[in-house]
């Protein structure tokens, strides 16, 4: 499959081209050539010299990640910037970068990969993000503790950044908007939910939370931004392994990356 080819394939199944103007992510191909033949394409969360160095190794054409290294505002390509374009020119390496698209998807993204793997029932978006709404609320079928849930989200080799326990102790509502969105908690109170699940820890709404009466769980920004890169993964591995109608996803070869940050 070229380059150009599996652009087109997921810009549609990603409804990439919905958000553009919104997302500050420059979504779809950052660095390739558009005619280059893919035969290996490897999953991750971050492009980094580490992540492209074990494709490569592995064999990767592509390097699809959730962040990129290009973003909305004009940079120079200088050290860090520099050697990573460097390194991907050098390894004819190609990277695909999916930002807010992949977080949103209702059935492939971050948050409702979160949301599937606490069982949520009911489930509807949540969190509004230049007039769109990024995250995903739902109901558990059972009330369970903030511990419980933190348990059942994250492996034991993950840490949880921080928790602030100002909700009920039997949890029932759960609204989530991975990575770095914590003033969605702010929606959250509104809505009267129990418990936000996000990444990133913040200061500037714990007061807020305490007031509120809202649990919140910062998971990682990792965390809970590697849903989607292995839901995806796994969708194009199970298309590749059919008798796929996408020309050229047959027999594609599917990696996936696992280097957390613990951040």
């Amino acid at each position: 499959m070229r380059l150009e080819n599996f652009d087109r394939f997921m810009r549609d199944i990603l409804a990439i081209d919905d958000l553009e103007g919104k997302d500050s992510s420059l979504n779809g191909v950052q660095v390739g050539d558009l005619k280059k033949e893919i035969r290996t394409v490897a999953f991750t969360v971050d492009a980094s010299i580490e992540s492209f160095r074990r494709a490569t190794e592995q064999g990767a054409d592509l390097l699809f990640v959730h962040h990129g290294l290009l973003w909305s505002k004009q940079e120079r390509i200088v050290r860090n910037l520099y050697n990573r374009m460097k390194f991907l020119a050098e390894h004819d390496l190609a990277l695909y970068a999916v930002h807010l698209p992949l977080d949103m998807h209702p059935e492939l993204g971050n948050n409702i990969g979160i949301a599937k793997r606490l069982g949520l029932t009911g489930v509807e978006p949540f969190g509004n993000y230049k007039g769109i709404k990024i995250g995903f609320k739902g109901v558990l079928p059972e009330p369970a503790s903030l511990d419980e849930i933190r348990d059942r989200l994250l492996s034991k080799k993950e840490s949880c950044l921080g928790v602030l326990p100002f909700g009920p102790k039997k949890i029932k509502t759960i609204g989530i908007v991975s990575g770095g969105d914590p003033k969605s908690g702010l929606q959250a109170i509104d809505e009267e939910l129990d418990l936000f699940i996000t990444g990133d820890a913040s200061h500037e709404i714990y007061h807020e939370c305490l007031e509120g009466g809202l649990n919140v769980l910062f998971a990682g920004h990792y965390a809970t931004e590697v849903w989607g890169i292995q839901q995806v993964s796994e969708k194009l591995k199970e298309l590749s392994v059919s008798q796929s109608l996408t020309p050229g996803l047959a027999g594609l070869d599917i990696i996936l990356l696992d280097i957390p940050t613990g951040l």
